[in-house]
């Protein structure tokens, strides 16, 4: 296969391109099923899972203006990398620095880029595993998917999203602008639904209440029978020979109906719904605010994403900048927002927070209620596998975006020598830097499987009875500890997250002081956009990086989770100091620029 370093990119997308692409990436159907169980499992802050929401919006909203000034200045490949070299060499005084700013800032990038396609490939593989766990349950159990499947998918997803992006944008932008539609017309609907089941059925009013062992819902109360669970007497719920729970039966025989309540907290004192909508919107605690916002971040990463096609957009100066604002307020202030608040004042006794916390698709579970209830039973499970296509293809069409960003960015490094120069070269025949995709497609599968391989771990470890009663096999149940023995080990998926959001936040951080890098003394700057907007993002982005250090010993959330993904961190930084210093001494090259050559456009 020819290769050569001399083909461009070509200018091919515009304005509705370059947004759906980021849109893409932002995907509110996608991120609305997969990020919801991990902000339900971050301890006793899920009451605050709607303000954290606001609270990373806010700091995209703040750090998306930053970028979207600085491309219209520096429009190109790269997106911060190419905006941290630029700023730097255009500034009077700073431009010595121009170098060790551009690697810094691309190096931290690949603490997100890097393993963020990862945590796309893995929740993937939960979905494929719950919608096979709703469709065969003798072989998969839904709410408990084997991590061996899951895994298996997140292989297949990383190279088959890689062949996608290796075969060129314009195919790439065409999937994106189908997916946008779907998803979002899908999970709009399930919103509606979901605010319709709760205004319908106020307490006392006869309701539904879910079975995760079957995945379904009922509309009577369960038949319990004394049973000892590790020594202690437990309520335990009365099954027929297939697994279906039994209902209670009244004085005449026939079933009790189940009435539903809103109860603020569970027997065991955990948080188990929203009494009123007020208590959804709310920030309950400043701590646990911030805490959701450390994961949050991950729903709303992605509008930058189009500042690293600047090489491939007709009017790069006008197009791409509109693309970073209007790609955020779409997905981030509307959809997420109201189907957040739909999802989280759903919740019921029938389906707690706590149902959430231990199921792979809560979402999924509260699709099967609603559908149930509003649409007829039996045809929840009908809308929820209809609308878990739409979320499947949400995903495939978000790890696409970010893979073809990471790639960009990874080439934009490989083409300066700052990495491999062999990542830096496009494919001759679809002009894409195909050698940097399918690099991230290693690095995503073995972050994929990383993800899942111990998902329901820490505080969504489900309970000996439920492990128990997993369909038994290699692709089912392998890998499946005690409850005892997965609670004491860190949640994957939320480590891999908080890992990756980590280098969002640093990314961002870094993103907003090039900012004041490129417009300090330059006759375009305007206080707002560029000192106090970048400030405010600067300090937000730090904040949040500061909790995954506080947080823990103030008793905020998970502890194992957030100081392991810290941790990986600190690896990364030391790995691209020792990195940066044998490249500089194998290639002859200074730290700092030692003459000033004018390689941005004219300013």
């Amino acid at each position: 296969m020819a290769e050569t370093t001399a083909p461009e990119m070509k200018k091919t997308l515009g304005l509705t391109g370059l947004t759906m692409n980021a849109m893409a990436l932002i995907a509110p159907g996608a991120f609305l099923w997969l990020t919801f169980v991990t902000q339900a499992t971050e301890g006793s802050t899920s009451p605050a899972m709607w303000s954290g929401i606001v609270l990373a919006l806010l700091l995209c909203l703040a750090t998306a203006v930053c970028y979207a000034e600085m491309a219209k200045l520096y429009p190109g490949t790269g997106s911060s990398y190419y905006f941290a070299e630029q700023a730097f060499l255009n500034h009077d005084t700073a431009w010595r620095y121009a170098r060790i700013s551009k690697f810094i800032v691309g190096w931290a990038s690949h603490l997100y880029y890097w393993i963020y396609p990862g945590v796309m490939c893995g929740v993937t593989g939960v979905i494929a595993g719950y919608l096979v766990g709703t469709l065969w349950p003798n072989f998969m159990n839904a709410t408990n998917p084997g991590p061996a499947f899951m895994m298996m998918v997140a292989i297949v997803v990383a190279f088959g999203v890689a062949y996608i992006a290796h075969r060129g944008v314009n195919g790439s932008t065409a999937v994106n602008i189908g997916i946008n539609v779907v998803q979002i017309s899908a999970l709009m609907v399930f919103s509606v639904l979901a605010l319709g089941y709760r205004m319908n059925h106020p307490p006392g009013s006869v309701a539904l209440q879910f079975d995760p062992q079957t995945s379904s819902a009922f509309s009577c109360e369960f038949a319990t029978t004394k049973t000892m669970v590790n020594g202690q007497s437990t309520d335990t719920i009365m099954r027929a020979a297939d697994g279906t729970p039994q209902c209670a039966m009244d004085a005449s025989g026939k079933p009790v109906p189940y009435h539903i309540s809103y109860p603020e907290k569970d027997a065991s004192g955990n948080f188990a719904s929203h009494a009123s909508a007020r208590s959804v919107t709310g920030m309950h605690n400043f701590g646990w605010m911030f805490i959701q916002a450390t994961v949050a971040i991950l729903i709303l990463v992605g509008f930058e994403s189009v500042t690293s096609m600047g090489g491939e957009a007709k009017n790069a100066k006008r197009d791409v900048p509109i693309a970073v604002i209007v790609s955020l307020l779409v997905q981030g202030a509307f959809c997420y927002l109201f189907e957040y608040f739909a999802a989280n004042y759903f919740l019921n006794s029938g389906y707690t927070m706590q149902n959430a916390a231990g199921s792979a698709a809560p979402i999924g579970d509260m699709m099967i209620m609603v559908g149930d209830a509003l649409l007829g039973p039996g045809r929840g499970r009908i809308f929820m596998l209809c609308e878990a296509a739409t979320v499947f293809l949400a995903l495939i069409g978000t790890t696409l975006s970010c893979m073809n960003t990471g790639a960009r960015v990874t080439y934009a490094m490989g083409k300066d020598q700052e990495l491999s120069g062999r990542l830096g070269i496009l494919h001759e025949r679809t002009l894409t830097p195909h050698r940097a995709i399918w690099t991230l497609a290693v690095i995503s599968a073995i972050f994929g499987c990383l993800t899942v391989v111990m998902f329901f771990g820490d505080g969504s470890a489900p309970a000996d009875t439920a492990i128990q009663a997993l369909p038994h096999g290699f692709w089912s149940s392998f890998g499946y500890l005690s409850h005892d023995k997965m609670a004491a080990l860190p949640n994957s998926f939320l480590t891999v997250t908080l890992a990756s959001n980590f280098g969002t936040f640093l990314l961002y951080g870094l993103s907003c002081m090039t900012c004041l890098v490129c417009f300090h003394n330059h006759p375009k700057f305007k206080a707002v956009r560029h000192l106090i907007i970048p400030v405010a993002g600067l300090v937000a982005n730090l904040a949040c990086m500061a909790f995954y250090l506080i947080g823990p010993f103030m008793g905020y959330g998970t502890k194992m989770e957030p100081l392991l993904a810290l941790g990986v961190a600190i690896v990364w930084a030391i790995y691209g100091g020792i990195y940066f210093t044998r490249v500089s001494k194998k290639t002859g090259r200074t730290t700092l620029v030692e003459s000033r050559e004018h390689t941005a456009a004219a300013v």
